[in-house]
């Protein structure tokens, strides 16, 4: 299937639920009073959906510079998983949800590392901007 638009990125999808998880888990308390841990989380979990996005954007004729994207945003996908980790050994987060979140972006990172093997032996289209080469 080719996608046409980030949202169509399976890795973009499970990011953006994983930022909105933990949207909903910093809302509440005890979460929403440790404000350090609340804007890290908050922060590592919009990194990776915005550079997916930023990389599809850029990347539609130049894939090597959306995986460049990519593994910037499984970096923030492991650094959202250690925090779901400090969560829940905060009591911030159930046992379940912690599992269930945690599969999610489980998921995520396994989409994003299939997806960078595909864009490092992926072609350049031609960029209709440029003249063509003889």
């Amino acid at each position: 299937m080719i996608a046409h638009r980030f949202e169509d990125l399976v890795v973009w999808q499970l990011a953006d639920c994983i930022k909105n998880e933990v949207y909903e888990i910093i809302a509440r308390r005890p979460a929403a009073s440790d404000v350090k841990f609340c804007d890290q989380i908050r922060e590592s979990t919009r990194s990776a959906p915005r550079n997916i996005a930023e990389g599809f954007g850029r990347g539609r004729y130049y894939p090597r510079e959306f995986g460049q994207f990519l593994r910037i945003a499984l970096a923030s996908l492991h650094e959202t998983k250690n925090h779901l980790h400090d969560a829940h050994d905060r009591h911030y987060l159930t046992d379940a949800e912690h599992e269930r979140i945690l599969r999610i972006t489980l998921r995520a990172i396994k989409a994003g590392n299939r997806l960078a093997a595909y864009l490092r032996t992926a072609k350049a289209p031609h960029d209709p901007r440029e003249p063509a080469e003889p």
